[in-house]
């Protein structure tokens, strides 16, 4: 695999992260392709990283079961991320993101 720039990450993730925003793709889907993507890393050793059973992992990437805040968390933050309240409504998360795209 390619070792990504830090500039071709950083475009990945905001890549992802207005995805995720758009509801195009998924949390669990976010951390995959991320953790893959971004960190190259296998499943084993990402969850021995966050200290996580690789089951865990596995099913927060199928977007499956009820983490705790504290894990997702712990998940997430290797790739610069961090869980947080969102507004369901597009137009209000559209608000939020005045200079980002509208519409993927």
């Amino acid at each position: 695999m390619k070792k990504l720039s830090p500039e071709e990450r950083e475009a990945l993730l905001l890549h992802m992260i207005t995805e995720l925003f758009n509801e195009q793709i998924t949390p669990g889907q976010v951390l995959h392709q991320l953790r893959k993507g971004v960190l190259g890393m296998s499943q084993e050793r990402y969850a021995l990283l966050v200290n996580i059973s690789r089951r865990t992992l596995s099913d927060i990437e199928r977007d499956q079961g009820s983490q705790s805040l504290s894990v997702l968390n712990r998940v997430f933050k290797p790739l610069g991320l961090k869980i947080g309240l969102l507004p369901r409504s597009q137009h209000l998360m559209r608000a939020l993101l005045p200079d980002g795209p509208k519409d993927a």
